[in-house]
């Protein structure tokens, strides 16, 4: 009864849905405006949240240092409660297993899950997916290339990129793209739609690899994963797909940011032709992104005229964010006009 998860293979220390989750992700991912004009680097826990179960966190102020400390402590009560639950059901499960009583585990084991995403418990997120990986082994639902692993190993591996622990979250990036690589050699066999399902899973993959790998500066890695997603992107859903427009944006920002400028404006180029032809919900981000562009080549005028478009799509559908990218895009380009460069 010691069967062993796939996710253990990576895990030494011891959906594109695949369509579907795919495009959960990029909806998720492109409130995130990835700009190349004013690209700062920032934690790969801001780029990347796979887990479609996590909440955001509200913040709070204005309370009196008495009442914060009150609300404290109460917090912290509280998650103790949803922790020693946690534990409970970790136990009752694990009893569940021992016993054979695989579905009643089961059935236990996504109470759990549910719990320690609410109380953001990374620990007990990683130490539950194992479990529940291992319960589907011993019913004999999983292969080692099951979808559905390789869907649990990537949220484990964004959770490691996350908490900066680089070498279980490549060992798992890793783990996820060579194992559906290998899969896709023998996609004959599959249905239709498994065969599409499991290409975009690969390309989810790569995506979140390629993301990593930028928020690290590995620059010329995460070229070749987005080339590679893109071209799964475009052959199964289309070149003009939403999500292929956000994967050829992100490589130019990749390209930018290598200094390939050039570059940079040729991919951005094709994104804003075929976002303005489709109606992209982004497409006004993109133009932030060529502003910058233009900026790095020294056309401020033109790069001016970009942002100047940006900021009143932005501001009629109310997005803040991009906002808030185009004025500190602007405050950037009279900087460099000041300084000549």
């Amino acid at each position: 009864m010691a069967a062993l998860s796939a996710l253990f293979l990576w895990r030494r220390l011891g959906h594109w849905g695949c369509r579907r989750f795919w495009q959960f992700n990029m909806h998720k991912e492109t409130c995130i405006v990835r700009t190349v004009g004013s690209y700062t680097k920032t934690s790969f826990a801001s780029l990347v949240v796979p887990l479609s179960c996590w909440k955001s966190v509200h913040m709070l102020g204005g309370l009196s240092v008495f009442a914060f400390s009150l609300f404290t402590k109460s917090a912290e009560d509280e998650e103790k409660k949803k922790e020693d639950e946690i534990i409970l059901l970790l136990k009752k499960a694990k009893l569940n297993i021992m016993q054979g009583e695989l579905e009643a585990a089961d059935r236990i084991l996504h109470k759990a899950i549910r719990l320690a995403h609410e109380s953001h418990n990374t620990q007990a997120i990683i130490y539950t997916y194992d479990m529940m990986a291992n319960v589907a082994f011993l019913q004999g639902h999983l292969l080692n290339d099951d979808n559905a692993v390789i869907e649990i190993s990537l949220k484990l591996a964004s959770i490691y990129a996350a908490q900066n622990r680089h070498d279980l979250a490549v060992q798992g990036f890793e783990f996820c793209t060579s194992t559906l690589e290998e899969k896709i050699t023998k996609l004959d066999s599959l249905s239709a739609e498994e065969q599409d399902n499991t290409r975009l899973l690969l390309g989810l993959c790569l995506d979140s690899y390629a993301r990593y790998q930028m928020s690290r500066s590995q620059l010329e890695s995460a070229c070749i994963s987005y080339k590679k997603a893109i071209q799964i992107s475009c052959e199964v859903q289309g070149l003009s797909h939403p999500q292929s427009l956000v994967l050829m944006n992100d490589m130019a920002t990749v390209l930018d940011l290598q200094g390939h400028h050039d570059d940079a404006y040729k991919e951005m180029k094709k994104v804003l032709e075929l976002a303005r032809e489709t109606g992209h919900p982004q497409h006004h981000a993109f133009l932030v992104n060529m502003a910058g562009i233009l900026m790095h080549q020294g056309q401020h005028d033109t790069a001016q005229q970009f942002y100047k478009e940006a900021l009143s799509l932005a501001q009629k559908l109310g997005d803040e964010i991009v906002v808030e990218k185009v004025q500190e895009g602007l405050e950037e380009l009279e900087d460099r006009r000041r300084r000549n460069i």
